[in-house]
């Protein structure tokens, strides 16, 4: 038996996942949800190795929530990849701060690549602080360019819209922050896509999540095609817009 590694550098964590059938689609093809989720888990991982742990940032009312993300999908992964999975910071760009990924195979071969933008938040008060407020630690900079679109806005028209159905917060979708998990909005997406398009392999993704939603809450689910290749998607709550998504064949 093999011990899969992490590696903590200055400005670099990294660390050997294995994808499994929970992972995966009945293709056994890696789901757009199990790549989100290893985005806020390896953010979790890099903080917690140098100390900054979600107690720690929370007793100093400074944690950061995910805003937008962008999946690059090269090649992929499939039940049983191995995947050699880094990520950086990328520095802050107003109220944002960045953070950015590869997944690669164990032949070095770049299957996954993704950009982040984040924002701090006080969790007691739900106020959004600047970049600069942050106290933890410097942000670093990613020394390479990674093979990915930045993120970006998703409006979706407001004429030819057509009702994808709608989805009820569950318990198992909550996160322990007691809202819905990041990661859990590509199923939601997925479930909801035309036929067609729920079995093919995504080019890219992007996503925003603009409002939390919570335990026993609809979602109303519209969607807009643009030609064969590009589906957008809106889940809609009681207090408004909750995401918007891109996906991109």
């Amino acid at each position: 038996m093999e011990a899969f590694r992490q590696t903590l550098t200055e400005n670099s964590y990294s660390r050997q996942e294995e994808l499994v059938f929970w992972d995966c689609d009945r293709e056994q093809r890696a789901r757009v949800s199990a790549l989100l989720s290893k985005l806020g888990a390896f953010a979790g991982y890099d903080y917690d190795a140098r100390g900054l742990t979600h107690d720690v940032l929370w007793a100093n009312r400074e944690v950061f929530l995910i805003s937008r993300a962008v999946l690059r999908i090269h090649d992929c992964p499939h039940a049983g990849d191995v995947l050699d999975i880094t990520t950086w910071e990328n520095g802050a760009r107003g109220a944002h701060m960045q953070r950015v990924y590869e997944m690669r195979d164990r032949a070095g071969a770049l299957r996954v690549s993704s950009k982040t933008d984040w924002i701090l938040v006080d969790p007691v008060t739900r106020k959004i602080l600047r970049p600069s407020a942050f106290t933890a630690k410097a942000i670093t900079v990613c020394p390479r360019e990674i093979d990915c679109p930045e993120p970006r806005k998703i409006t979706l028209p407001r004429e030819g819209r057509e009702d994808r159905g709608s989805r009820t917060v569950r318990w198992s979708d909550l996160d322990g922050n007691g809202h819905l998990f990041s990661g859990n909005y590509g199923d939601y997406v997925w479930d909801a896509l035309p036929e067609d398009l729920q079995v093919r392999v995504p080019r890219e993704f992007y996503i925003n999540y603009s409002r939390e939603a919570g335990l026993g809450e609809e979602l109303r689910l519209e969607g807009v095609r643009e030609g064969p290749d590009v589906y957008q998607m809106e889940g809609l709550g009681p207090r408004g817009s909750c995401f918007t998504a891109r996906c991109v064949f």
